[in-house]
């Protein structure tokens, strides 16, 4: 019996063959540590039988195919694990079906942690389940907030389980207990993940499964330290990963684990005003979107790919109005991109256009969250704004605390000296209000930079400008002046000719490498389910 069938109600349940067919070959391959059949079945089979059969209602549940894949209790873990995230995307969960699917996480979670389970699984299924579950725990943060739109059964039935599922503390120790367990820091400290990235993450006879958890939950824990606000944290919990040195970055194959990781450690840098550690990163993972988003074209996640695309050119366009010394750090590629998207809104910037700044920011930052479940007998509005609402008003508070400062750094840049008296007539304030705004600019000039350690919220004070000032007293007139240098440096070629010189020598060894080995065909059924 199940609850889901084609009329909407309880009745008897029939699998189709070829789903079953998929079931027990897919646990077989499972079995037989079989990795590209297994990614196979689970990145096309499983997408294609969803469509066919499953395209806006649930997969069948657990029991309608445990007897064809011997009743194994970890096959069956992982199935749910899938089961509820096609349930996300395709259907409306239910409180039911979040609380049943944290159960399954904890679960699964748990079973990995204190069992000596020998598998292989497809470093994608590892990272996407990370991902999923921190975008279940987003989710249902985001569906608890939404109060005033609940019946008081509703309200009753969500009282009764708000402490006990998807609660921020319990996230972030799965995710801590994932790191420890797997070894994953103590390696990457040895090192720097070079033996990692050249074994693709499969060490022989060993399970990769609870390594590469541990290597992405170090993604998730900065994930959720920047989804409330805590970005020095975030940036904490990453190490001993390095967004500064990616030689021996994992993340890189996987795209949504590599967007994932640069996206919120950028934004974790761009709300702790160091703007130029913040345009690096950003300018690294357009780079790499750039390069590799023709090849996933047919991919689920392409959509997803080309939206956060879009975010991060917004967050770098806030950036470089804030601190246009950054755009010293960007690649070509990406200066010709920003300025096709963003070169009126950066013009309005410029001008200190707040509304510009807030609609970036509206459009770009992440989904905040409250890591505490609202008052429900007291709430009357949508209590998720509440988390957002903070972290615009903390980043409108810092751009406001500038608004006045790209008019005066333009007068500045027309003169080498001028008197106070007179910037201050041509600017229309009182002499004391432009010492204050002095004063701002040379404090707003002045920023941490990554200094090439392995803390990412480490660093060293650094002027962040191509302006140079101080006020000084001229010694025959006695009246203040404030002294301009212009610290533009001359235009060298050579690191710009360097930089294609290296591309087009990774470009001719990419070409005169051997083709690839054809994957050996698939058994005949097996293939017959992919079919």
């Amino acid at each position: 019996m199940s609850r889901y069938d084609d009329g909407g109600y309880e009745g008897f349940y029939q699998v189709p063959d070829i789903v079953k067919q998929w079931a027990h070959y897919f646990y077989r391959h499972i079995r037989e540590r079989n990795i590209p059949e297994i990614q196979s079945m689970y990145e096309i089979s499983f997408l294609k039988l969803s469509d066919r059969y499953y395209k806006s209602s649930p997969w069948p549940e657990v029991s309608h195919i445990a007897e064809v894949v011997d009743h194994d209790h970890v096959f069956c873990l992982l199935y749910k694990e899938m089961y509820f995230r096609h349930l996300y995307a395709r259907c409306q969960p239910t409180l039911r079906d979040r609380c049943d699917s944290w159960d399954n996480y904890c679960d699964l979670f748990g079973l990995l942690l204190t069992s000596n389970v020998n598998m292989q699984l497809p470093n994608i299924w590892l990272w996407d389940m990370i991902d999923e579950f921190l975008y279940q725990f987003q989710s249902f943060c985001q569906y608890r907030g939404k109060v005033q739109s609940m019946s008081p059964e509703e309200i009753d039935n969500l009282k009764k389980v708000t402490d006990k599922v998807w609660n921020i503390v319990e996230v972030l120790n799965i995710l801590q207990a994932l790191v420890d367990k797997s070894g994953i820091v103590a390696e990457l400290e040895g090192d720097g993940g070079a033996r990692l990235c050249s074994l693709e993450g499969y060490y022989p006879q060993s399970s990769n499964v609870l390594r590469m958890l541990g290597y992405f939950s170090l993604t998730g824990l900065l994930r959720v330290h920047c989804l409330v606000g805590d970005y020095v944290t975030g940036l904490k919990a990453i190490y001993p990963l390095n967004l500064h040195e990616r030689t021996h970055l994992f993340t890189p194959r996987i795209p949504g684990a590599h967007i994932t990781l640069f996206y919120y450690g950028g934004f974790s840098y761009l709300m702790q005003r160091r703007y130029l550690d913040a345009a690096r990163c950003f300018n690294a993972v357009l780079l790499y979107i750039y390069r590799v988003k023709g090849a996933h074209r047919s991919s689920p996640q392409f959509e997803q790919i080309l939206k956060k695309n879009e975010q991060m050119y917004a967050l770098l366009a806030i950036c470089l109005a804030l601190c246009p010394a950054a755009a010293k750090s960007l690649d070509e590629n990406v200066l010709m991109q920003l300025r096709e998207r963003q070169s009126d809104n950066m013009a309005a910037m410029g001008r200190g256009d707040i509304d510009v700044y807030d609609s970036l920011f509206r459009d770009a930052c992440p989904k905040f969250v409250t890591s505490t479940p609202p008052a429900y007998d007291q709430a009357t509005t949508n209590t998720n704004q509440l988390a957002f609402r903070a972290q615009l008003n903390s980043f409108l508070l810092e751009v406001r605390s500038q608004q006045t400062l790209p008019q005066l750094k333009q007068y500045l840049l027309l003169y080498s000296s001028i008197a106070l008296a007179r910037l201050a007539a041509l600017m229309d304030v009182e002499e004391g209000a432009l010492r204050q705004q002095l004063i701002c600019l040379k404090g707003k000039q002045r920023q941490l930079k990554w200094d090439g350690g392995k803390d990412m919220t480490a660093g060293t004070w650094t002027v962040a400008s191509d302006l140079e000032f101080h006020i000084d007293v001229d010694p025959e007139s006695g009246r203040e002046m404030v002294m301009v240098s212009d610290t533009l440096q001359v235009a060298t070629y050579a690191p710009f000719l360097a930089h294609h010189i290296a591309r087009f020598e990774e470009i001719i060894r990419d070409l005169s490498l051997p083709p690839p080995v054809p994957v050996v065909p698939a058994p005949a059924a097996a293939a017959a389910v992919r079919a």
